[in-house]
């Protein structure tokens, strides 16, 4: 499919047939989420060709209502105790070689989820060989669960920062941006753990906010910076301000690396599970 967008047209591929049509059926067969399908991602046609996917944990159904994302927000069902074991048998069936978790925010549980997260962890690594990359929600900024995280030392933990703090409010709302850094920032002051987040243009940030917003994220020893376009999932959400030519992402990608960023991903269709088996390396 081709997306054009003030003369810039974006390729993306179709999640059709072979591979991706048995990872479909796996997933509908052990009911399964995924954030490729929950959030429209772009690159979800690449990425299930290449059996790459990321697991979307606590069900599909959001309690927060961010206006940029896809996901249902609502009352969530109740949690399924068995989406740990499943989880982990198909990254090994899939033979998987690098799994990307990430959650909805359940600020309905007193855990907020985190007895999953650990257990999903737990599992993957028993059973596999698989590296993994924990995206993990802000957990209200309680440093308790992220030391939970921490204590089962996934290769990476990433949770994206999203916009420029000025816009914080208008797009994540019920997130902030220096709770956002500070969970950041407890991960490389309490442990190894490479860490990661991400950035999306076109909401009408201007250049000084971006290149600002770099300088937090790099002050907080974040190691990986991915950069994509925004687009807006429908008619109803956050309105896309502006797109970005892949110049000007390329342009952002030299000022991060110069900053002393490890990796930096930025091209019009970059989401934050983006080449990821690549950051551990």
């Amino acid at each position: 499919m081709n997306i054009y967008k003030n003369n810039i047209k974006l390729k993306v591929r179709f999640p059709i047939g072979g591979k991706s049509d048995s990872i479909n059926n796996l997933l509908l067969k052990e009911s399964l989420n995924t954030i490729c399908k929950s959030s429209y991602c772009p690159n979800i046609g690449t990425c299930w060709k290449n059996g790459v996917l990321s697991f979307l944990l606590l069900g599909n159904i959001c309690t927060r209502s961010c206006n940029f994302c896809a996901i249902k927000t609502g009352n969530p069902k109740q949690i399924n105790m068995l989406e740990p074991y499943k989880i982990a048998n198909t990254v090994k069936r899939m033979e998987i070689k690098h799994v990307v978790l990430t959650s909805v925010n359940r600020d309905d549980l007193k855990d907020m989820g985190i007895k999953i997260w650990i257990q999903t962890i737990r599992e993957i690594k028993q059973i596999s060989t698989s590296s993994i990359e924990a995206l993990i929600p802000d957990f209200k900024g309680h440093k308790k669960q992220l030391a939970l995280i921490i204590k089962e030392h996934p290769e990476i933990i990433s949770h994206n920062i999203e916009t420029v703090p000025r816009l914080t409010k208008k797009v994540r709302i019920q997130a902030k941006y220096e709770r956002s850094l500070s969970l950041l920032k407890y991960i490389k002051k309490t442990s190894d753990i490479r860490t990661k987040t991400g950035l999306m243009l076109g909401l009408g940030e201007t250049e000084v906010e971006v290149i600002n917003t770099f300088k937090d994220i790099r002050k907080a020893n974040i190691d990986i910076l991915t950069i994509g376009q925004y687009l807006a999932p429908t008619l109803k959400h956050y309105p896309v301000k502006n797109f970005l030519t892949p110049k000007k992402f390329k342009y952002y990608k030299n000022i991060a690396l110069d900053m002393g960023f490890l990796f930096v991903e930025s091209n019009p269709l970059v989401r934050s599970s983006y080449k990821a088996y690549k950051h551990i390396i």
